[in-house]
Protein backbone atom coordinates (compact mmCIF):
# COMPACT_ATOMS: atom_id res chain seq x y z
CA UNK A 1 0.00 0.00 0.00
CA UNK A 2 1.30 3.68 -0.98
CA UNK A 3 0.67 6.43 0.70
CA UNK A 4 1.09 10.01 -0.72
CA UNK A 5 2.59 12.85 1.37
CA UNK A 6 1.67 16.19 1.72
CA UNK A 7 2.64 19.26 4.12
CA UNK A 8 2.74 22.56 4.33
CA UNK A 9 6.08 22.20 6.19
CA UNK A 10 7.99 22.04 2.67
CA UNK A 11 7.68 23.64 -0.52
CA UNK A 12 5.10 22.58 -2.58
CA UNK A 13 5.99 20.28 -5.78
CA UNK A 14 7.18 22.41 -8.47
CA UNK A 15 6.36 19.43 -11.17
CA UNK A 16 4.08 16.04 -11.75
CA UNK A 17 6.03 14.63 -8.09
CA UNK A 18 4.71 14.11 -4.74
CA UNK A 19 6.79 15.71 -1.73
CA UNK A 20 7.16 12.08 -0.46
CA UNK A 21 5.70 8.04 -1.12
CA UNK A 22 5.38 5.75 1.71
CA UNK A 23 5.37 2.17 0.78
CA UNK A 24 5.57 -1.03 3.47
CA UNK A 25 7.14 1.19 6.27
CA UNK A 26 9.56 2.92 4.09
CA UNK A 27 9.20 6.67 3.18
CA UNK A 28 10.80 8.25 -0.31
CA UNK A 29 11.56 11.57 0.38
CA UNK A 30 11.50 13.55 -2.88
CA UNK A 31 14.78 15.74 -3.60
CA UNK A 32 14.13 19.26 -1.82
CA UNK A 33 15.58 22.35 -2.70
CA UNK A 34 15.74 25.34 -0.40
CA UNK A 35 12.89 27.12 -1.06
CA UNK A 36 11.34 28.18 2.01
CA UNK A 37 8.02 26.92 2.17
CA UNK A 38 5.48 29.80 2.78
CA UNK A 39 7.32 32.07 -0.26
CA UNK A 40 8.83 29.41 -2.79
CA UNK A 41 11.41 31.55 -3.32
CA UNK A 42 15.35 30.09 -2.16
CA UNK A 43 16.40 31.13 1.31
CA UNK A 44 20.06 32.83 0.21
CA UNK A 45 22.81 32.33 -1.61
CA UNK A 46 25.68 30.60 0.73
CA UNK A 47 25.29 27.28 1.14
CA UNK A 48 25.08 27.35 4.54
CA UNK A 49 21.89 28.46 4.24
CA UNK A 50 20.85 26.50 1.61
CA UNK A 51 21.95 23.07 3.22
CA UNK A 52 20.06 23.91 6.66
CA UNK A 53 16.86 24.62 4.61
CA UNK A 54 16.75 21.70 2.43
CA UNK A 55 17.41 19.38 5.80
CA UNK A 56 14.19 21.27 7.65
CA UNK A 57 11.94 20.88 4.34
CA UNK A 58 12.83 17.05 4.70
CA UNK A 59 12.35 17.20 8.31
CA UNK A 60 9.05 19.10 7.27
CA UNK A 61 7.72 15.71 5.21
CA UNK A 62 9.45 13.20 7.61
CA UNK A 63 7.06 14.61 10.50
CA UNK A 64 4.30 14.62 8.75
CA UNK A 65 4.90 11.09 7.51
CA UNK A 66 5.06 9.91 11.87
CA UNK A 67 8.43 9.74 11.25
CA UNK A 68 11.42 11.10 13.26
CA UNK A 69 14.78 12.30 12.17
CA UNK A 70 16.63 9.34 13.53
CA UNK A 71 14.36 6.82 10.95
CA UNK A 72 16.31 8.42 7.54
CA UNK A 73 18.68 5.93 6.47
CA UNK A 74 19.77 7.64 3.33
CA UNK A 75 20.55 10.80 1.62
CA UNK A 76 21.90 12.07 -1.42
CA UNK A 77 23.18 15.33 -1.67
CA UNK A 78 23.57 17.17 -4.93
CA UNK A 79 25.91 20.25 -5.17
CA UNK A 80 26.23 22.65 -7.74
CA UNK A 81 29.88 23.33 -6.55
CA UNK A 82 32.42 19.93 -5.24
CA UNK A 83 34.29 22.97 -3.43
CA UNK A 84 31.21 23.62 -0.97
CA UNK A 85 31.69 19.78 0.73
CA UNK A 86 33.27 21.02 3.77
CA UNK A 87 30.61 24.03 4.27
CA UNK A 88 27.71 21.86 3.71
CA UNK A 89 29.11 18.95 5.89
CA UNK A 90 29.54 20.84 8.88
CA UNK A 91 25.98 21.85 8.62
CA UNK A 92 24.53 18.26 7.59
CA UNK A 93 26.41 16.94 11.07
CA UNK A 94 24.85 19.19 13.35
CA UNK A 95 21.47 18.69 12.01
CA UNK A 96 21.43 15.07 12.61
CA UNK A 97 23.08 15.21 15.89
CA UNK A 98 25.15 12.45 15.89
CA UNK A 99 22.66 10.44 13.68
CA UNK A 100 24.59 8.68 10.77
CA UNK A 101 22.63 8.19 7.54
CA UNK A 102 24.30 6.38 4.72
CA UNK A 103 25.04 8.99 2.27
CA UNK A 104 25.80 9.69 -1.92
CA UNK A 105 27.40 13.59 -2.17
CA UNK A 106 28.27 14.52 -5.87
CA UNK A 107 28.82 17.23 -8.09
CA UNK A 108 25.74 18.59 -10.57
CA UNK A 109 26.10 20.60 -13.37
CA UNK A 110 23.24 22.46 -12.92
CA UNK A 111 20.38 22.30 -10.06
CA UNK A 112 16.93 23.34 -10.34
CA UNK A 113 16.00 27.02 -9.96
CA UNK A 114 19.69 28.05 -9.63
CA UNK A 115 19.87 25.78 -6.42
CA UNK A 116 23.44 25.41 -4.76
CA UNK A 117 22.30 22.02 -3.14
CA UNK A 118 19.47 19.81 -3.26
CA UNK A 119 18.54 16.75 -1.05
CA UNK A 120 16.74 13.67 -1.28
CA UNK A 121 16.24 11.10 1.65
CA UNK A 122 14.82 7.59 2.41
CA UNK A 123 13.41 7.00 6.09
CA UNK A 124 11.98 3.49 6.96
CA UNK A 125 10.30 2.87 10.64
Amino acid sequence: MKKVISTKNAPSAVGPYSQGIEANDTLFVSMQIPFVPETMTCVGDDIESQTRRCLENIRGIVEEAGYELEDIVKCQCFLADINDFVAMNGVYEDFFEGHKPSRSVIEASKLPKGARICIDAVAVK
